[in-house]
Formats: structure tokens, sequence, C-alpha cells
């Protein structure tokens, strides 16, 4: 029996369920015809397949549920389901794992073949070319050896400012290379204050240590979940999250010391956080007792508020008013540089403005302002927001009038997944690329996505942007996500405006979805000079 000819027999509230409450009512929203038996079901497998409709014991219950009287005794045999007088509840009590031989007689039941993830065969020749990202351009090349200046001499620390897009991230992963080159055995320990901006460390240094280290070397993961027995560590590359560091140092003083005794180099992105307390003391255990540890700040932003200078100049003193930043002659911005010499595209910024009537209370407001980013119970109510989400769906379809890659942010993997379905059902080519997405299915969606096809292709991401992404040739982003940071902000315009030396584009168009009551930002060239009267001229 086929899974489709079964899904036939399914009415409309069964199908809703299966597809997801927020889907169906925004396809009800756009058009009442797209909501016939053929169109949802098309719609459903479009956003999964059947052998992940089979592995989800909610979607295989509702299925379940379709099977005949003498369908479902069938299958109950083949399965030797659990003794109940009624057969659907037999079949629901059956355990199955993923591989399993129950999966396998489900599978063969519903006519499906087994699917099992295998790794897509790429020419060799197509990764030996990748080498040369991390061949720094000359203004990079100038800034990575002004920063080892100031990391090799008192007081060893520095800052490295450089704009979105103009490779700050590649030009840290040159410098702590060379220096692992340098110093072995020894530690370098990355700081981040997220998840995500600790996965893109990991990640890009992997890359980066492939083709620029001398040694078999480790890397070791300390945020979440992950845990570091720092006693058997000598050698390596410690990719720790902030908050983890200092729940480490507040329950024992040893673990800090063990880890900075072995350390030589202390990283910490998104630097302007640098002086908040918390941060400041995690950075000052690391880096304070040991005499020649050197600290290195990452930012496309070096100062922490708009408008407070106090605070601000005591993020240029923590970093000794040492800053390294792309000085080209003749130029008062590096961004106009780098835009006019073709490595970023000529950006265009625009607001697409919506009231979602999302009210908010003095607590939730409070808890924006007093956060690093917005708590994600408020970005849960806007990401089932149907007409926000109508309004995005409607800009999308409006920018494949001028754009053939656009990467829309969403706000988690169920919002890039709703978007990714109704855009599909709409005729739409439109693909979800999250964190949960396989990494062979993940470089094939890419690889896609990076053609030269010339039908338009919308990205729906989340997650996947600090994972290593990367599609020169993407010409507009919508950023559909609130969020406060404005290094996230940066990067996630970062994708879009990857200029013609850089393969990618010569203009660049970014949405920005503002949300009544929600902080946002409008451009990032705007933020590059805004702190230079905190940071003193240093001259060499």
């Amino acid at each position: 029996m086929k899974l489709d000819n079964l899904l036939l027999n399914a009415d409309e509230k069964i199908l809703s369920k299966l597809l997801g409450m927020p889907i169906f009512n925004i396809l009800k929203l756009l058009d009442k015809r797209l909501i016939n038996k053929e169109r949802l079901i098309t719609a459903l497998l479009t956003l999964k397949t059947k052998q992940e409709l089979l592995r989800s014991k909610y979607h295989r219950d509702l299925i379940l549920e379709l099977l005949t009287p003498e369908q479902a005794k069938i299958l109950a045999t083949v399965w030797d389901a659990p003794h109940d007088k009624d057969v659907y509840k037999r079949l629901k009590k059956v355990t199955i794992k993923q591989n399993s031989e129950a999966e396998k007689y489900l599978f063969n039941f519903f006519e499906i073949p087994v699917y099992r993830q295998t790794n897509i065969t790429i020419e060799k020749s197509s990764f030996v070319e990748i080498s040369p990202k991390y061949l720094l351009f000359k203004h990079q090349r100038n800034a990575a050896n002004r920063v080892k200046k100031y990391l090799y001499h008192p007081p060893y620390r520095g800052l490295l400012h450089m704009p979105t897009g103009a490779g700050k991230t590649r030009t840290a992963m040159n410098i702590i290379a060379d220096h692992l080159r340098n110093h072995e055995p020894t530690l370098v320990v990355w700081l981040a204050y997220s998840e995500e901006l600790c996965e893109q460390a990991v990640n890009e240094f992997e890359k980066a240590w492939g083709y620029l280290g001398d040694r078999t070397l480790t890397v070791y993961r300390f945020w979440g979940s992950h845990d570091l027995a720092i006693e058997d560590i000598n050698d390596g590359f410690v990719v720790a999250g902030l908050s983890k560091v200092y729940n480490a140092l507040q329950k024992s003083i040893r673990f800090i010391n063990q880890l900075g005794v072995r350390t030589s180099l202390v990283i910490i992105d998104e630097a302007h956080q640098a002086i908040a307390p918390t941060y400041k003391l995690v950075l000052d255990s690391l880096v304070i007792p040991y005499e020649k540890t050197a600290l290195l700040g990452l930012t496309a932003t070096p100062g922490r508020t708009w408008a407070d200078i106090d605070i601000d100049a005591q993020l240029a003193n923590f970093f000794a008013q040492q800053k390294v930043t792309l000085e080209i002659e003749g130029y008062d911005n590096p961004v106009d540089y780098l835009v006019e010499q073709q490595y970023l595209a000529k950006a265009i910024y625009r607001p697409l403005f919506y009231d979602s009537g999302l009210k908010l209370t003095q607590k939730d407001i409070k808890r924006i302002n007093e956060e690093l980013d917005i708590p994600p119970y408020i970005l849960h109510r806007l990401e089932e927001d149907e007409q926000r989400n109508l309004r995005i769906i409607l800009e999308l379809e409006a920018l494949t009038q001028r754009h053939k890659r656009i990467i829309v942010f969403a706000i988690s993997v169920n919002h890039a997944q709703i978007l990714t379905s109704v855009l599909r059902l709409r005729g739409w080519s439109a693909i979800a690329l999250t964190g949960t997405t396989p990494k062979t299915e993940r470089e094939a969606i890419i690889n896609r996505f990076k053609d030269d096809s010339p039908e338009p292709q919308i990205l729906c991401n989340y997650g996947v942007l600090t994972t290593g992404f990367d599609a020169p040739k993407t010409s507009t982003a919508v950023i559909a996500r609130p969020t406060k940071s404005l290094v996230l902000y940066s990067q996630m315009v970062g994708r879009a405006i990857r200029g013609l030396k850089a393969g990618g584009n010569a203009t660049a168009e970014i949405i920005t979805v503002v949300d009544s009551q929600m902080p946002g930002f409008g451009s990032v060239s705007d933020a590059f000079n805004n702190w230079e009267d905190v940071w003193r001229k240093n001259h060499e």
C-alpha cells in the first residue's frame, strides 16, 4: 500500500494536524483555494519525507488511524503488536527504533525504501581548491601583522576591528594558526557568548587548521552540555561559552587555574562585551596571573554603547588602547574602500515595518533591556504571528523579481519550515536549512543554492549562519528575526554583501523586518567609526 494513497483518506482536520496549524493557517490567509486535499498532501510531503513522517510517533499515530480495520490487523500481525481489543491502540503501542526490524516492516508495508544517509561524492578537486580561502588579501595581512606586534609585546593584548564581510574571522584564524605553530604544546582558548558563535569558531578553525596546521590537533567544545577534562589537555584549541566558564569558575578556582596555566592565547569574540562584569572576571582569571598570556578581542563595533563615552573608554582601556583596524590610505572609512575595490557589495538597507500587536509587559521590556539578546519566549510569540509571516512571504515573492539568490534569517527551525512550506506551495523554489539538517544534506542544499541556474532560489535559514554557511552569490538577505546583537546582525548582513572580488555581487539588498517595540539596526557601516573618539591613535 502506498502512503500517498492512504493520505487521500485523511480529512482536512487530520491534514492540518500533520502539516502543522501555523502553516495551515497561513495558507488559508493567502488563498483558500490552496486548502484542498491534493495541495495539502503535496505541502506535507514537501515539508517532510515519508520516512520522517513515519519515524515521528505523533505523525505515525495520525497516519495509522487512516488504515481500514483489515489493513490495521495485517500490520499488527506483521509487527506482533501488544495485545489490545482495539487494533489501532495495538499499533500505537509498538516501539519503533530507527533502522530496526519493526521500522523495516513499516516501510515495506507502505512501499517506502529504507532511507540510509550516505556521503555525497564530490570530486576531490573541488575541495583542493578551497585552500585559497585562507590566503589573506593584502589589507588582511597588514592587519594580522599589526595584531601580532601587540600580542607578543607588553601588555600582550589588542583588539582587531574589522567591518562585516572584511574577513575578520579568517584573519583571526591565520593569527591563531601561526601562534599554534610557534608554541607547542599550548592551548588557545576562544570565548563567545552564544552556542551559535561557539560552533562557528569550531567549524572555521577545523577548516583553517586543515590548511595552515603543522600537526594533528584536537578541538575541544566547552559549552552547553559539553564538558572539559582539563587535566588531560595540554595542546589544542578550546572553544568555550563564557557562561560555561563563568559557572565553572564560580564552582572551583582550580579549574580556571588549570586552564589558564596551559593557555598562551585567549580570543574573545564580540569583544565589545568584554567589560561586562561576568565576562571581565573570566578574562582576568585566564590572563592576568600569567605574564605573557596574550588577549585578542574581535569586533565590528569597538564600543559597548552608542553614546556613553565613559563605558566605551573602559573598553578601550581594557585592551590597553591597542586597536588594529583596516587603515587604507586616502579613505576615512575602510568600508568605502572595500566597496570601491569590490571586496564588498554596495548594500542598500530597507526596513520592512510591521506592527505585530505584540503586547509587551514592563517585565518583558526589562528583560529585553537587561539580556544580551531577545528572550526566546518573546521570539516564539513572533514566529507564529500569521500576519507577520504573510508580510515576509509577500516581500520574498517581490524580491524574486530582481534577485536570484535570497537568504532568509528565520526566528527558529519551526519558523524556517513554515516559511519554506508556504513558499513551495506557492510555486517557488524554497528550502529550509537549519542546524538540524544532516551535514551531507546541508552540503547538497548549499551546492544547489550556489549553482548558476537562473531560477530564483530562496533559502530559509536558521542556525547555519554560524556553522560555516557560505554562498557568495546571495544578493539579498531578509532578516526576519529581531536581535540586539550587532555582531549577529552584522553576520547575517555579511552573507549577502560579498563583493565581486570575493565571488559575490556589485550590489546587495538588505531587508530588515522591524517589529514595533523591538530593538534593531539599520546599517552596519554606520557603526564602524562610532567609537573612534575613545580610542586614541597609536603610531607604530
